[in-house]
């Protein structure tokens, strides 16, 4: 697939009221929602597009109610576009687009002295240097 930079350019525009906000949010969701085969595919990803999907909605879903002025919205939109463009143009590495997935793979990062001692990590402010 040849990378064609104008592919899914477009043009900046600012949204006035929350209607419209609420329309370029739904096609936004829509397009990565249709492009989850195309991404796994695209960066031969080991997970399936459903779980690319279950992604999306949950990134969607939480910027849902925490937005509250319309100069943010625009903003999340305008860097949804440019972060949609880079990966649909395979602009991104595997390593890129598998950060998505980072909370699910990782376990909690051990607290207790045992679990940091039992998962071999040492904490820098007692480790004295020689």
């Amino acid at each position: 697939m040849t990378t064609i930079p104008s592919r899914l350019a477009k043009l900046t525009t600012t949204v006035n009221s929350w209607e419209e906000a609420r329309r370029a949010s739904n096609a936004a969701y829509r397009a990565w929602y249709r492009s989850a085969p195309d991404i796994v595919q695209l960066y031969t990803l080991n997970v399936s597009p459903s779980l690319v999907r279950l992604k999306f909605r949950q990134d969607f879903e939480r910027n849902r109610d925490t937005i509250t002025d319309l100069s943010v919205m625009n903003v999340m939109l305008l860097k949804n576009q440019q972060e949609f463009q880079e990966t649909m143009n395979a602009w991104k590495q595997e390593p890129h687009v598998m950060q998505w997935f980072k909370r699910f793979d990782d376990p909690a990062p051990p607290k207790t002295f045992l679990e940091k001692f039992y998962a071999s990590r040492d904490d820098p402010s007692q480790v004295s240097s020689f």
